[in-house]
């Protein structure tokens, strides 16, 4: 299993904003400059998570980007659902009537480790995080 570039860059980016002052936003540029990530590439990125409810967009000449749900709140599965969408990681794809006992297994080990970023929260790493 392995998730997307784009969840990597939304998870520390949601991280930086999460360490940074709760008024000030910060920029796409500055953010991008972080990561060694493109601006654009970014800014695909950072939609997504303001149509999530996660970040604000702020217009103007010191515009950027601020956290606008509670930093408490925030778990890691919100912000993967953000990036990759809620949909399974593992489908069966053999018609067998009952439930596909390998699909049963693959279900429960999922569910294992959604239960586990549900509960993690992102502000549990803020203190190891410098400040943009």
């Amino acid at each position: 299993m392995k998730f997307t570039k784009a969840t990597n860059y939304a998870l520390h980016t949601m991280l930086m904003l999460v360490a940074a002052s709760p008024v000030k936003p910060i920029g796409v540029q500055q953010l991008a400059e972080t990561q060694g990530v493109s601006p654009t590439y970014l800014s695909k990125i950072l939609t997504r998570l303001v149509k999530a409810g996660m970040i604000e967009s702020v217009s103007g000449a010191n515009g950027g980007y601020r956290l606008f749900r509670n930093k408490e709140d925030i778990t890691f599965l919100d912000i993967i659902h953000a990036i990759e969408g809620t949909t399974s990681l593992f489908e069966c794809n053999f018609v067998h009537g009952d439930e596909c006992s390998i699909q049963a297994v693959m279900k429960e080990a999922e569910e294992k480790m959604e239960l586990h970023l549900r509960n993690t929260k992102l502000m549990d790493l803020a203190p190891m995080q410098t400040k943009v």
